[in-house]
């Protein structure tokens, strides 16, 4: 199956861009480590806080995503229309799938700019998808890259021109969408709402204040569960 395909048919109207809890009305946003600070007293990056990201966003994608789940693997690169020189290698791909062949069977759709910028005409937006497993990825490693985007930690994405590298993780056979957009936090967002109310049963300690009487509504749970 094609990605503009699914979307249409199982999330219509949603476009797969950051905010995607915003388009959706099946949805979560998850904030991580938010009592701990990105830099010690040092001014050094504090790793404990990275540490407790990596393990909420892990524990988040493994409640949502088995090894055998269908699953597409979207990025978004963000990159200028006119060609550079020099191109950055994606480093999404080939660098996290644990089979090299399957990079055979990847796809590109280039569109315009999804942001509004007063030049958004000299960008461009090129669309990487991959149907594949699960269990074909490494998902430890990406986690890891999706949650550096700020700060100059290993492993990180490449191929970026304007913006950081967007990656999707789409689970085909649940009908969730997975999204970390960097180490503040990640959106989850699903056609099932049961999916999501168990999430929020055990780990509705992981959304933020301000936003949690908006997720219990939307989830349709009671309002005694704040």
């Amino acid at each position: 199956m094609e990605l503009p395909n699914y979307l249409q048919s199982h999330f219509p109207g949603l476009k797969l861009m950051p905010s995607i809890y915003q388009q959706w009305n099946i949805g979560i946003p998850f904030t991580f480590a938010e009592e701990i600070y990105q830099f010690n007293e040092q001014g050094q990056l504090n790793m404990d806080r990275f540490e407790l990201v990596y393990e909420q966003a892990t524990t988040l994608f493994n409640e949502l995503f088995a090894s055998e789940d269908e699953v597409m693997l979207v990025t978004n690169m963000y990159k200028m229309v006119e060609k550079e020189k020099r191109t950055r290698k994606l480093k999404v791909y080939q660098s996290h799938l644990k089979q090299r062949k399957k990079l055979y069977q990847l796809q590109v759709e280039t569109m315009p700019y999804p942001f509004e910028a007063e030049d958004a005409d000299a960008y461009q937006l090129q669309q990487f998808s991959l149907l594949c497993q699960c269990r074909d990825i490494q998902i430890e490693s990406l986690i890891k890259a999706a949650a550096h985007e700020d700060f100059p930690l290993k492993p990180r994405f490449g191929g970026y021109h304007v913006n950081y590298p967007d990656v999707f993780f789409i689970n085909l056979t649940r009908d969730v969408i997975f999204f970390i957009y960097d180490d503040r936090g990640c959106e989850v967002i699903a056609r099932n709402v049961q999916i999501l109310r168990q999430l929020y049963e055990k780990y509705g300690n992981w959304i933020d204040e301000v936003d949690r009487a908006d997720v219990v509504q939307r989830l349709g749970m009671e309002k005694d569960v704040l």
